[in-house]
Order: structure tokens, then C-alpha cells, then sequence
């Protein structure tokens, strides 16, 4: 289903509710058995005692151990701190559109990564999800040679069914099952549903028809999905608890419940951030701080002063690290006016101090006073610390800031979670934050070279005896011209700012299709600077981009322009902005990393695309931005080296051009 990448939009914390909630669902629906303790009187099953999911209502009154064991597995199949967004892509033959939820969280020692899909209200776990919690659904095994088809987008067909039958009673029709190789059954890599009853199967051997529905597989766009665009999760050998020959039993998605510690539970705390989901009902939360110990420290809430001061602050940071970035710089980096957009996103959000998601949730500009930049932008008016201007519209943009100000000069900067410190405008470790994320183009420097092939009627002015063209820089070509110049001895004798004409020059150099070519012609000579422009323009122009140490005789030079990056800003859909680049391959500029640089800086959706009508031999990719993002767009590009006089800017939401 996620053979194409998924426009996802950005993602919001989890209420710790909304986590129990799903969590207590999905224990339900995939009939996870609880762990008893011993002080109470469970069912048996052999040797292991056993709650069932139904029997642990989230409202029920449960005793502190099943409550903490209830917590722990609530972690183990949702982590805390997840977060969530809403994606959208398309799947099948006809590109049916599809939608749903996505849930991204990690398992302590892990990096981030998606951990389940909602896909028309039920709940699927990706392959990284089943690795950890092992006997979450059934598995089902198929040759290796069938698993790189299903890696491929198939489905799995009833004759690539192999060890069985019999097969697991669970795989009945429409349940979530796993698919593991028969080289290493213990590894699920396929996660689907049951297009048939799997289990009531007595043979495989000639039957015809689909036996499972591919959801997710390893490999595709959900499981090489990261925060910082890279996948390098490491494949095991062999999972603890998924291996075909042991029982059925809780263990697997229970293991590792006793190293949890359920003081350091989210849940038993009083909810201070995060998101609601939309289509999740309020309902009573289950009062689990009744049965846990006391935590260190409880969840503050912020006050409105207080959450003023924090965008305050983070404002002044961002000054100040301008101020350290481009000490020598005019307006220290800054290119003014600045829109109250590049405002939030370049000198304030990186410079935010969210260590957790409880202030991620509360640090948002619609908890201050203010509401909106504008009105912030207006107070900072007020102070005298900035210049702003209302332009027509109602859009309100800063023209000057004093970096002088006593409130800028005397700040002192504070601790930044890991990724706001490497990021923003004007961060002095964002070029080596960048390159570790895999964006080998922050930093680099970037040439553009303009150079000239002589046809073969202009050998004898360059002296040209090989066959291989050759191209001349117009530095180059003028010595060479002045070279030819003494040798055939046409320096005019009474002016030797003017050359006499030769058959050569005559023929080679002036066309006579012109007026200007043929009054030269009629004189007889030209002026010598004269000569030199037209001897360039006679030649055929070439270009290269050169990066860092390369030169010209490196790279395979293009005939025409160099082209320019084009970044344009259009309405969609009524009244939505969304900005467009492309050209970037020119420039050694990989689109993927500048999207996911943006979708940080402007706090929007992104996504990368085909240009339309581009070769599909030589495809030019386009990245979309979500907003009037051309200023964010243009910083981005300054970054990796791209001059500003490089960068065509087209607006046609007003219908005018600027450059």
C-alpha cells in the first residue's frame, strides 16, 4: 500500500489520555493477554496465570500491581511521547486515495520511527512495531524468493503458503497477520490481512486465490521513514519470542515488562500538553495515581506572562545568534523586511526550549497574549527594539532591528533541546548539523563559470590545430585575440586603439547581416574592444556549475543559459498558498533534505514531486511548501551556496514577478 511516499503533514504530541485510549484498544482487539498477579485469583493457562484484555477495563478498579502491568504493556505497544499526524497517499491500480493516521514514537534505545497506521478506524502495527512485541498477531511464513515479491508490492497468494497446514487458528478472514521468510522465520517483514480463513486451510497445493492483503511491508515508504530522512534500521537474525516452534503465549508482548518502571509512567501524571485527537471521544480517564508512588516532579502548567516571556526570550536568542553567526555581516545575516512567517520560523521556533511534549504543546503562539506575529511584531514596535511596517493587505513586516538594544546585548543564552541547537537561521553548527543529516550541500560553494567554443571557422584567430573542441573563459579569449592581432600586424598605424580588417577577421568574425557589421566592413577596421565583444559573441556559450574545488576541465560543460532555480508561489484550491521549487539539480542541491529542512523552518507540510512535463529519463524534481515561504525558501538556498542573483522568484498570486 506505501509503495509511494505518503503526504504526511506535521506531526502533534499525543495526549497521554488519547495514548491510553488507542492502547486499551488495540489490547482488545489483538486479544493481548495481562499478566496476573499473585495476590489474585486468575484463570489459568498451564502453567502461566493469565488476565484476560476484557477483564482490565480502563475503568475497572484494579489493585497497584495489574496497574502497573497494565501500564507497562500500554508502553510496550505505545510508547510515551508519541506523536501523530495525518497522512494521505494513494494505493492500487486506479490510485484509489487513502488516508489515516500515522503514530511515530521509539522504543527507548531506538530512533524514531512509525510504529502504527489508522487506516479506516483500525489500528495496524508497521514491522518495527512487531519486532518489539513479539505474538502480536499470527505468523505466517513463505519461501525467500515470494518475500522479495511481497517487499515488491504483491500480495501473498495461497500457494505461497509453506509450513502448514496446519496453520495458526487466529489467521481467520480480514485478521492482521505477519509474513516471515522460511530463512528466517523468527523476522517478520510483511504485515497484511487475511483475504480468507488462513487457519481452517487443510491444503495449499493447487489452490487458487489471494491468501493475504499487503498493509506495510519492510522496505517501503512507512518503514523507511525517519526524522532525519535516513534508514538504517539493523535487521536481527532472530527475535526472542516470534520463533514458530514455541507456544502461544503472553510473553512476547510482555517481555521486558519487569525493566520498566512504572513511577516513570506518563499516564499517572495530570495532563498538562498535548493534542486531542479529533475523532476520539472525551470520556473519564482511568485514575491510576491512586495505585502508583508519587512522582519527583509533576507536569507545571505555564501561565500566559509566563509563556510571554519564553517567545520573548527565544527572540533574543535568535538575535543573538546572528549576531554570533555573521558578526561582520550588514544587519548580521539578516535580509530585510523580514515577514512575520521567517520571523516565527528563523528566530523564534529553533530557539524554543521544548525539552518534552507538555511543552512543545504549551509553547505555541496562539497561548500568548498576542495570538498572532503581528500583534508581537507590533509590541516589539512598541519597545523600540525593532522597525515594522503594515504593507497593503494587512501583513505586517519588520525593516530594521537594533542589535544594539540593552536587552540584546545583555542576553544570555540558555540550554536548547539537541535539535533546536543545531537548527535556524544564523546557528553557528547548522552547516555540520546539516551534513550529519545527510545534506552534503549546506556549506558547499558554488561557481558559475561562462565559457565559449570557437567554431571552426575562428581556428586560425585561436590557433586551434586539434579536433577536440575546446572552451575559453572571456578572460582567456581577449589575450588571444590581442596574440593574433600583432602577429598578422593589424594594428592601425595612426590609432592603435583600432584593428585593420584581414579576410579572416572579415569573414570569421562580422556576417555583414547587420547594419553595425556592415559599416565595420565598409571601414575597413574596428575598434579593439570592439573586436573582442564581437569575437565572444560570435562563439558558442557554454556554462558550468563548479562545486567547492572543481574546475572547468572536471565538468562536462552545457550549451545555452545557466538556468535559474525557480521558486514559485501560486494559489490552490480558493484561497491556499503554496510555494514550488525547482532547478535544483543544477546547483547539487537534493531536493528530499531541503523539503524536510523547510517543513521545519516554515512549520508546514512538504512534499517532493516530478516536475510536470520534465523527462522521465532525466526527471527535475519540484518541492512544495505549504505557504508564501519564499524568503525561508531563499535563506535555505543561500545556505548551500545558491547566489541570490541565481534565484528567479515568480508571485502569481498577485501576478507580477520579482526577482
Amino acid at each position: 500500500m506505501f509503495k509511494k511516499k505518503p503526504t504526511i503533514k506535521p506531526l502533534a504530541p499525543l495526549r497521554s489520555s488519547d495514548r491510553r485510549k488507542i492502547a486499551d484498544q488495540i489490547i482488545a482487539d489483538f486479544h493481548v493477554e495481562i499478566p496476573a498477579t499473585p495476590e489474585e485469583h486468575p484463570q489459568t493457562n498451564g502453567d502461566q496465570a493469565v488476565t484476560p484484555a476484557s477483564a482490565v477495563a480502563p475503568t475497572a478498579a484494579v489493585s497497584p500491581a495489574a496497574a502497573g502491568t497494565l501500564a507497562a504493556i500500554r508502553s510496550s505497544i505505545i510508547p510515551d511521547n508519541v506523536l501523530y499526524g495525518k497522512f494521505t497517499t494513494t494505493a492500487g491500480p486506479d490510485l484509489k486515495p487513502v488516508g489515516g493516521v500515522i503514530y511515530v514514537g521509539d522504543y527507548k534505545e531506538d530512533e524514531q520511527r512509525i510504529l502504527w497506521v489508522k487506516i479506516n478506524e483500525r489500528m495496524y502495527p508497521t514491522v518495527h512495531t512487531l519486532w518489539k512485541n513479539p505474538r502480536l498477531v499470527p505468523l505466517l511464513h513463505t519461501p525467500a524468493n515470494v518475500v522479495g515479491k511481497l517487499r515488491g508490492g504483491a500480495d501473498l497468494m495461497i500457494p505461497g503458503l509453506t509450513r502448514g497446514p496446519p496453520f495458526p487458528a487466529s489467521a481467520t478472514k480480514n485478521a492482521i497477520v505477519a509474513v516471515a521468510s522460511d530463512e528466517n522465520p523468527s523476522v517478520p517483514v510483511f504485515v497484511g490481512v487475511c483475504e480468507i480463513d488462513v487457519g481452517s486451510l487443510q491444503n495449499v497445493r493447487g489452490e487458487k486465490g489471494k491468501a493475504v492483503r499487503g498493509i506495510t511491508w519492510m522496505g517501503d515508504e512507512l518503514w523507511e521513514w525517519s526524522t532525519d530522512g535516513r534508514s538504517e534500521s539493523v535487521i536481527p537474525e532472530n527475535i526472542d519470542g516470534w520463533d514458530p516452534k514455541e507456544e502461544v503465549s503472553t510473553e512476547g508482548v510482555t517481555r521486558g515488562i519487569d525493566s520498566l518502571n512504572v513511577e516513570e509512567d506518563e499516564e499517572d501524571e495530570e495532563e498538562t500538553g498535548g493534542v486531542r485527537l479529533d475523532d476520539v471521544e472525551a470520556t473519564a480517564d482511568v485514575d491510576d495515581a491512586d495505585h502508583a508512588e508519587p512522582l519527583e516532579e509533576e507536569k507545571r502548567e505555564y501561565t500566559t506572562k509566563e509563556i510571554d516571556e519564553v517567545f520573548r526570550q527565544a527572540f533574543l536568542f535568535g538575535l543573538y545568534q546572528c549576531k554570533r553567526a555573521h558578526p561582520d555581516e550588514p544587519h548580521h545575516g539578516l535580509n530585510f523586511p523580514l515577514t512575520s512567517s521567517s520571523v516565527v520560523s528563523e528566530l523564534i521556533t529553533p530557539y524554543l526550549p521544548t525539552f518534552s511534549a507538555a511543552e512543545t504543546a504549551a509553547f505555541q503562539l496562539k497561548k500568548t497574549s498576542w495570538k498572532n506575529a503581528k500583534k508581537f511584531i507590533k509590541v516589539l514596535d512598541k519597545e523600540k527594539l525593532v522597525k515594522s511596517k503594515e504593507r497593503n493587505g494587512g501583513e505586517t513586516v519588520i525593516l530594521d532591528i537594533d542589535f544594539d538594544d540593552r536587552a540584546v546585548v545583555e542576553f544570555t543564552p540558555y540550554k536548547l533541546p539537541k535539535k533546536a541547537s543545531t537548527s535556524g537561521a544564523g546557528s553557528a553548527g547548522s552547516k555540520d548539523a546539516s551534513k550529519q543529516d545527510g545534506d552534503s550541500s549546506v556549506g558547499q560553494q558554488l561557481r558559475k563559470v561562462v565559457l565559449y567554443k570557437p567554431k571552426e571557422k575562428h581556428n586560425p584567430i585561436f590557433k586551434s590545430t586539434s579536433s577536440r573542441p575546446a572552451y575559453y573563459t572571456a578572460t582567456e579569449i581577449r589575450p588571444m585575440v590581442n596574440a593574433y592581432v600583432e602577429a598578422e600586424s593589424l594594428v592601425s598605424p595612426s590609432n592603435k586603439r583600432m584593428v585593420k580588417l584581414n579576410p579572416v577577421l572579415a569573414n570569421a568574425v562580422f556576417d555583414s547581416q547587420s547594419s553595425s557589421d556592415r559599416e565595420v566592413l565598409a571601414k575597413g577596421e574596428v575598434a579593439r574592444d570592439a573586436l573582442m565583444e564581437r569575437v565572444i559573441q560570435a562563439c558558442s556559450a557554454f556554462w558550468v556549475i563548479l562545486r567547492n574545488d572543481q574546475i572547468s576541465s572536471d565538468v562536462k560543460p552545457k550549451a545555452g543559459s545557466p538556468p535559474k532555480v525557480q521558486i514559485v508561489m501560486e494559489t490552490r484550491s480558493g484561497n491556499k498558498t503554496v510555494t514550488k521549487i525547482s532547478g535544483l539539480e543544477t546547483y547539487h542541491i537534493n531536493p528530499q533534505p531541503l523539503a524536510d529542512e523547510l517543513q521545519k523552518a516554515c512549520a508546514g507540510s512538504t512534499s517532493v514531486n516530478q516536475l510536470v512535463g520534465s523527462s522521465p529519463k532525466n526527471p527535475v524534481m519540484e518541492v512544495m511548501v505549504q505557504g508564501p515561504q519564499s524568503q525561508p525558501v531563499i535563506k535555505a538556498l543561500e545556505r548551500r551556496g545558491v547566489n541570490r542573483v541565481w534565484i528567479d522568484v515568480v508571485d502569481k498570486t498577485k501576478g507580477k514577478k520579482r526577482g
